[in-house]
């Protein structure tokens, strides 16, 4: 892998949550971050300030991942920006809940459209231009493992990632591209806090062991330790962070 100093990462969904945190984690490291986002642009911006006051390197590039030429989109501003590609973190995603029974095309279309086809678009286009020894870390959820009602349409989407992690990890080896995922637990962001009562959330935090939701800096930690020298003999895993739940 190239020096800490000089590496660059495409982080999608970068522009709040636990994007924004990966971006300025690994901006920490001394990596440049394209900071992806589809329609908070101001918040996408704020990221790239914040990297850009505490010394480091970040570009804010518009592409939304629910649409097939996206991520050719947002490579080719990564290269014009920074020359290569050494890292990307399929991190964007959506989670819209209904028992299958209710769910309509439009939700099931969408979430496969972002969750899964905009991971496989992603993972496509790093296969073809990563520079080799580099890394692909893509998100799951820990309720692959959950099967709770109202999840049915969100959790395939992202079983559908983690069988393509697999795939990937043997097909990339020889060229020493590690492909991990992380599957988070409940994180208290706005995408699991969205249509949640307090009672709903109290409940859910009960049945971590630890006590208490995930932050996003926890799962930016375990990112920054995949996208390091330090995990060059990890591939091919999905990584579950979720206090214990499962």
């Amino acid at each position: 892998m190239q020096n800490l100093r000089t590496r660059t990462a495409i982080v999608t969904g970068a522009s709040r949550g636990i994007g924004a945190a990966i971006a300025k984690r690994l901006a920490r490291d001394g990596i440049a971050i394209v900071v992806n986002y589809a329609r908070g642009k101001d918040d996408a911006e704020g990221v790239v300030s914040d990297i850009e006051a505490a010394g480091g390197t970040a570009l804010a590039v518009q592409a939304d991942i629910g649409e097939p030429a996206a991520m050719a989109v947002l490579f080719d501003a990564a290269e014009k920006a920074f020359g290569s590609i050494d890292i990307l973190v399929n991190n964007a995603g959506m989670m819209k809940l209904s028992p299958i029974a209710q769910a309509d095309d439009v939700l099931f279309e969408r979430q496969v459209a972002v969750n899964l086809g905009g991971t496989f678009r992603g993972m496509r286009e790093g296969a073809r231009r990563l520079n080799d020894g580099g890394r692909i870390i893509n998100f799951s959820s820990s309720v692959v493992g959950f099967f709770q009602p109202s999840y049915g349409v969100y959790a395939a989407t992202k079983a559908g990632v983690e069988a393509m992690t697999h795939v990937l990890a043997k097909e990339l080896g020889p060229r020493r591209i590690t492909v991990n995922a992380v599957a988070p637990g409940p994180v208290g962001t706005d995408l699991f806090m969205d249509g949640k009562s307090a009672a709903q959330i109290e409940a859910i935090t009960k049945l971590i062991p630890l006590g208490r939701l995930g932050q996003p800096d926890d799962i930016a930690g375990l990112v920054a330790f995949l996208a390091g020298p330090d995990s060059q003999w990890v591939n091919g895993q999905v990584i579950r962070a979720n206090g214990g739940a499962i």
